[in-house]
């Protein structure tokens, strides 16, 4: 459920950070940040300590806000982060990030703060020699400056190494906390230091010209660096500030006055304008390239160059990115020649085209006339997207981006953009522009806009300005049109196979449950899903056991066929190692206490099962003999694709994430792959509903660009590297027994852009998937005779034709809509309630629930913690689903997974999966129903009162 947790508040959060991350990277201590950051992984946080120890403290703040950055992000992060910054003694680091924007420093603010920490850099030497530093630091301490960690660390380093490297300590300290200096002085003045704290001060008697001189070495050096830079009309200001600054030092104590921010910002106007000199300078040191088009290009652009609305269809590798960004440029010229408003946008529907799309196409081409961005969910810059339309001329972005503001510019309190804002909208890969995709509901927008003028024009009234849109795809499809008969289901002689089989035969006969489909198949794992749901609503709990048990060997089945013994067999263990975990608790309240089992006959009985059969299954799973067909043609295919090719490229695209890692591991542990010179890697996706740990989008790229060098000759991946990225080099292509539609083969195919490339499909020669291929081939020549027949079409019966099935789409999706709002059950939901699906017991009622964001469900119950126990998720660990850092709440009574504990606004909260639930109607015919989502429950829930369960000021 926190997949699609994403708050304006996190989105200025991560603003900030970018805004201040050199200020940010100044005042952070990394070590205490560390420690109080538990939900950063394991693997993140050696990182980070490993910079800040080899490369300084300002590079491990570097790698910090780096790791913050990348996520993955749960629920309350940014609270816990900022409560790490807060504790760790870096309050002044704090209050930059803080969302709220109470405590920012203003610009004076931040100029006292650096003068001050550049007269404690000059005069460091006379500190360190005459201070006593355990005084003054317990005196720091006494003040509120200093927290007892910072004490125990100053305390312990003059202990070991003496007085002068604790002084060291206390001042490298000091300065990262918020309002210090003039409490700094004072506790100087109260332990004897009065002359430190006079020379720090100015207030030096007839000595002005110390103070004189040590602010003006600062600003002089300032001053020289600009000189450098050329910006010499900022000197004057600077004269003018020295003395300023001087006399304010010696009326107060405390340094601080307007001039200071004007130097401040003067010396923030020049910086920014060197930093544009010094980027005129690059560009001009590498020109940008011309943009020609090769004359098959031109002639498919030419429609769309005369201002109409078009697909582009080219196969992969043909350019039609290129043309792209010609038909842009050249829109955008007309535009400011007849002085009308331009600005284009381009749709993309994964997040790793909006940088190869930027920085390999648009910004080298435009980047001299036009303003061109890119901008993804992954995007660390978070700032409006209204905002980024207006600054900019050419938008490359995720589809998503632009349909959640259009549906924000429908809500009156949001900011969004309109349709109307662009004048050329470009969607690539637009054969995904069907049911209901991201793409289709944009486009849906389009063709409403479109029915409205045809109104408005009827009635003379001005029209609504609608963008040009340019399609771009190398496969539109045929809509799965042709059926094709099933090929049989030929099961190879498999004794691992047969033993799981015969575990699940003995428990369908204990259950009294015998389905019609073959193991190992989509049909049967439908109809143990049935079965599971029903016997739960039936408060069958025998049943709804043994077919979540059943489901767990089919899937293993899965496996086994598609990769590995050995992964289908660590598939059944880690479940089953899951499930004693959860059977057996210990008390909340008294880890003394012994645990207790919560297994009943039918837990008994299927936990025996597995560890009778386990030993075998294991000695099986290590038989070479046994190997999957699969694996076998693989291999033989991979050492001839990399042995007959000088430089081998290749892409094996698999299923699921799980055969991806696995197949990886596979080639890694056989070292003949390693003899031909293969170096593979797997690319999966970044969303957390799988067993494997999922890739961010930083290490999908890193994995790309190392494909592009040639650090990896073979990349094992999911459909997120099938679409659209740009790996020039690959030379094979290898479909292992993943067979959908033409979109698909012809997409995968046209990965293999070398020359004299292979594209192969390794498929067990009874499981149908050749056969399927060979329907692709068939449709995909299908497509292309279609492509012809319409292109033929007359003028007249070709518009007819796309004003029908226009109407029909927005007809259809009207229709859904009031299916959709008629399913909203009004009634108070005080009238459902929950039972734990497993031992049905009384859980909570409906009144119980708010919502968190309009997604997270948390009971409110109050005991409702007396009915579970938390757990730590091992499996949720390995994933690193760092919104669950809490653990998993079980049942106290039967040991059935409930949810997660997550954190709101410093709030532990039982937040809930409905489809651990049975859900009792009271006034309805059938009563008890199982929901995968809360969004199919038709109750609306009251969202999350955060004062009523906030402990007041007064318990503090």
């Amino acid at each position: 459920e926190g997949e699609g947790y994403t708050s304006s508040r996190d989105e200025r959060f991560l603003y900030m950070i970018s805004c201040f991350r050199p200020r940010l990277k100044q005042v952070i201590r990394v070590q205490p940040v560390l420690d109080r950051l538990p939900s950063l992984s394991a693997e993140e946080r050696e990182k980070v300590r490993a910079a800040a120890l080899q490369r300084g403290e300002v590079e491990g703040a570097e790698e910090l806000l780096r790791a913050v950055e990348r996520g993955p992000r749960g629920c309350g992060w940014f609270h816990e982060f900022l409560q790490a910054l807060e504790h760790g003694g870096c309050s002044l680091a704090a209050c930059y990030v803080n969302p709220s924007l109470s405590q920012l420093p203003s610009p004076a603010e931040e100029a006292d703060h650096d003068l001050c920490v550049h007269l404690v850099q000059l005069l460091h030497s006379t500190l360190v020699d005459k201070m006593q530093t355990v005084q003054v630091a317990e005196k720091c301490l006494q003040m509120g400056i200093f927290q007892d960690e910072d004490l125990d660390r100053i305390h312990t380093v003059t202990d070991n190494r003496g007085n002068r490297d604790g002084a060291r300590e206390l001042l490298s300290r000091i300065v990262h906390k918020k309002d210090w200096f003039s409490p700094f002085l004072i506790a100087l003045r109260e332990t004897q230091h009065g002359g430190l704290a006079d020379d720090l001060s100015g207030n030096t008697g007839g000595s002005h010209l110390i103070s004189l001189v040590l602010m003006c070495g600062v600003l002089i050096y300032l001053s020289f660096v600009l000189l450098l830079k050329k910006q010499c009309r900022v000197l004057t200001q600077i004269c003018y500030t020295t003395f300023v600054c001087v006399f304010h030092l010696e009326s107060h104590v405390s340094i601080g006055d307007r001039s200071v921010s004007n130097l401040n910002e003067n010396l923030g106007q020049s910086c920014t304008t060197s930093d544009s000199d010094e980027d005129e300078v690059e560009s001009r040191a590498s020109p940008e390239p011309d943009l020609i088009l090769r004359d098959y290009q031109m002639e498919v652009a030419k429609p769309a160059l005369n201002g109409e609305n078009i697909i582009i269809c080219l196969p992969t590798g043909s350019g039609k990115t290129r043309v792209a960004v010609y038909i842009t440029k050249d829109h955008l010229d007309k535009r400011k020649r007849a002085s009308e408003p331009g600005k284009v946008i381009v749709l993309v529907n994964k997040v790793p085209l909006v940088e190869q799309h930027l920085r390999k196409e648009f910004n080298p081409f435009l980047k001299r006339w036009y303003q061109v961005i890119g901008l993804s969910g992954d995007s660390q810059l978070k700032i409006s997207f209204p905002e980024v339309v207006r600054r900019n001329d050419v938008i490359i972005s995720t589809a998503q981006i632009l349909e959640n503001s259009l549906l924000n510019a429908a809500k009156e309190d949001e900011e969004g953009v309109q349709l109307s804002d662009f004048s050329l909208i470009i969607i690539d890969e637009c054969h995904h522009t069907q049911k209901e995709g991201v793409y289709n509901n944009i486009m849906r927008r389009y063709l409403k806009e479109k029915m409205k003028n045809r109104k408005l024009a009827k009635e003379n009234k001005p029209l609504i300005p609608q963008p040009q849109i340019l399609g771009l795809t190398a496969s539109p499809g045929v809509g799965g049109a042709t059926s094709y008969s099933k090929a049989e289901e030929h099961i190879l002689k498999d004794p691992f196979r047969e033993r799981i089989t015969e575990i699940m035969t003995d428990i369908q006969n204990y259950c009294q449950l015998h389905p019609k489909s073959e193991f190992g198949t989509q049909p049967y794992e439908q109809w143990v899903i049935r079965e599971e749901r029903r016997a739960a609503k039936e408060e069958k709990r025998k049943e709804r056991v043994c077919a979540e048990h059943l489901k767990k060997y089919n899937d293993a089945l899965q496996i086994n066929d598609t990769i590995r013994m050995v992964d289908a067999y660590n598939h059944l263990n880690n479940f089953y190692k899951e499930e004693k975990s959860k059977k057996t608790v210990r008390s909340d309240d008294d880890d003394d206490e012994p645990a207790v089992s919560k297994q009943d006959e039918t837990d008994e009985f299927l936990i025996a099962l597995f560890h009778a059969k386990k030993k075998q299954l294991k000695e099986l799973a290590r038989k070479p003999e046994y190997e999957n067909e699969k694996l076998i043609q693989l291999r033989n295919t991979l050492m001839e694709e990399f042995t007959k090719t000088e430089e081998p490229r290749g892409i094996i695209f698999t299923k699921t994430r799980l055969s991806a890692f696995a197949l990886f591991q596979w080639i890694k542990d056989n070292p003949k792959f390693e003899e031909v010179g293969i170096k593979a890697h797997y690319l999966i996706g970044a969303g957390h509903n799988s067993e494997i740990k999922p890739m961010t989008q930083n290490e999908q790229r890193e994995v790309i660009d190392k494909f592009r060098s040639g650090n990896v000759n073979l990349l094992i991946a999911t459909t997120v590297a099938e679409e659209g990225l740009d790996i020039k080099e690959c030379n094979i292509v290898i479909r292992y027994g993943l067979v959908t539609n033409e979109i698909a083969m012809v997409q995968a195919r046209g990965r293999a852009r070398a020359d004299e490339s292979t594209y192969a499909l390794v498929a067990s020669s009874g499981s149908g998937a050749v056969e399927r291929e060979d329907v692709n081939i068939f449709r995909e020549k299908m497509m292309y005779k279609a492509i012809q027949r319409v292109q033929k079409m007359p003028q007249e019966e070709y518009l007819n034709k796309i004003q029908n099935f226009q109407l029909q789409s927005i007809v259809e999706k009207q229709m859904k809509a009031k299916r959709d709002q008629c399913k909203t059950y009004n009634k108070n939901p005080s009238l459902i309630t929950f039972l734990c699906k497993n031992c049905h017991k009384l859980i909570c009622s409906g009144e119980d629930i708010q919502v968190i964001e309009n997604m997270h469900h948390v009971s409110v119950k109050k005991d409702f913690q007396s009915l579970y126990h938390t757990r730590e998720n091992k499996t949720l660990q390995d994933k690193h689903a760092d919104y669950q850092i809490n653990g998993e709440i079980i049942c106290k009574d039967c040991g059935q997974a409930w949810g997660n504990m997550m954190v709101h606004r410093g709030l532990d909260l039982p937040c809930l999966k409905i489809r651990n639930f049975v859900v009792v109607f009271e006034d309805k015919k059938t009563t008890k129903q199982m929901f995968k989502k809360w969004g199919e429950l038709p109750v609306r829930f009251p969202n999350f009162d955060y004062a009523a369960h906030c402990p007041s000021s007064d318990e503090d």
